[in-house]
């Protein structure tokens, strides 16, 4: 069998994926920009979004000039990095840089180049280093025994919960979830035996169950435990999540004014800047953003921001597919768990499916560090697709 070379070619599908969903988020942002001004630090915030989406076009510029394999070659040094700004935060060090937001610390604000979020980067070089330990761990024990995939669930395990811990303890939800997400996709397409999986998600799924049904009938009880872990923000959103009624002005407030903002958009919405039911929503421009999308273009324009998000989807499992290397399909796959999950968590709450969590809507949300990531992780995506090898004889 011989190798021609490789394909050499931008997905020009994707890009056009992602500059669609850059115009969603700035055109979105600069016609909430009349409610955000009304606050000085939120001024012109279309324009700073646009500067983060041409600093993430230059990331990817410098991404695609690399094989996609460097990163496995740093893949230590990535991991290592994003645990040690965790233990910072963890430490609150240093003083005068890590920051505190609405009692989580989880940010570090520079005098240049403004405020930071290393959970967002960790998301990145958790799938990076996570696919380096799949292809080692596969390289080394090509045949695949109950013992070694139980070894090598071990260890993705391992590596996840280290900083599952610090997010946990600044705290940060909806991170947790995030990095949950990303390596249970991974270990999907990981090579370990699909009884070992079934029998670990079937077990999820029976304390998840379990859970749920203590709740409902000990619901004290249940409360002052999570109390005395000190996770009143879990235990909030909860009781907003199954009884929105009997919360109204505490954990449900926030999906109750958006399931209002939403309905508001009927079919056609609004119009464009008339937001009388989103502008009450907490974060409308960043983790319900959705909301106002929803309330100004009804129906129709957050059914058309679904179906992108779907193309994109689609467009990552395609190239995934294609993989010959499994590193570079590795990565891929835990891209894919990450912006799947996000998406659907994002939505998901706005309409009171799931819990709320502070997740933001991947590329159309503000904010400087997520836009960074999903731009490297595009990046990547971008990498692998160009050096695409094809191999005559191949099945079509």
């Amino acid at each position: 069998m011989s190798e021609n070379n490789s394909n050499s070619k931008l997905d020009y599908s994707l890009i056009l994926i992602i500059i669609l969903l850059a115009i969603i988020s700035v055109f979105t942002l600069y016609t909430l920009d009349p409610y955000l001004s009304q606050k000085p630090l939120y001024q012109n915030m279309y324009l700073k979004q646009m500067v983060w989406y041409i600093a993430g076009s230059m990331v990817i510029a410098v991404i695609m000039m690399f094989d996609y394999d460097r990163f496995r070659q740093v893949s230590w040094l990535l991991y290592g990095l994003g645990v040690l700004s965790l233990l910072m935060l963890y430490f609150h060090f240093p003083p005068d840089i890590a920051k505190e937001v609405n009692g989580a610390w989880g940010w570090f604000e520079f005098p240049v180049l403004g405020t930071i979020q290393p959970a967002e980067f960790m998301k990145i070089f958790l799938i990076i280093f996570l696919a380096h330990i799949m292809v080692a761990h596969n390289e080394k024990y090509p045949v695949h025994t109950v013992k070694m995939d139980l070894w090598l669930l071990c260890k993705m395990g391992f590596i996840t919960l280290i900083p599952i811990f610090f997010l946990l303890n600044q705290p940060d939800l909806g991170g947790v979830l995030v990095l949950v997400a990303i390596t249970a996709c991974m270990v999907l397409v990981s090579g370990i035996k699909w009884r070992i999986i079934l029998t670990i998600f079937g077990t999820f799924l029976i304390c998840f169950v379990a859970a749920i049904t203590m709740y409902l009938t000990n619901p004290e009880e249940v409360n002052q435990f999570l109390y005395d872990q000190e996770l009143d923000h879990v235990v909030e959103r909860f009781q907003g999540w199954l009884f929105p009624d009997e919360y109204s002005q505490g954990g449900a407030y926030q999906t109750l004014k958006a399931m209002l903002a939403i309905g508001s958009g009927q079919l056609s919405g609004k119009g464009m800047g008339d937001l009388q039911a989103a502008y009450q929503v907490p974060e409308y421009h960043t983790d319900y953003i959705f909301t106002s999308i929803a309330e100004q273009f009804g129906f129709f324009g957050s059914s058309a921001v679904i179906l992108i998000y779907f193309l994109l989807i689609y467009r990552l499992i395609y190239i995934a597919l294609r993989c010959k290397d499994p590193f570079a399909s590795y990565m891929v796959t835990g891209i894919i768990g990450m912006f799947t999950y996000q998406v659907f968590q994002n939505i998901g709450m706005s309409i009171q499916l799931l819990p709320v969590t502070g997740l933001p809507l991947p590329f159309i949300s503000y904010g400087g560090s997520s836009t960074l990531t999903y731009m490297i992780a595009i990046g990547i995506v971008l990498s692998v697709f160009y050096r695409i090898k094809t191999y005559m004889f191949d099945e079509s």
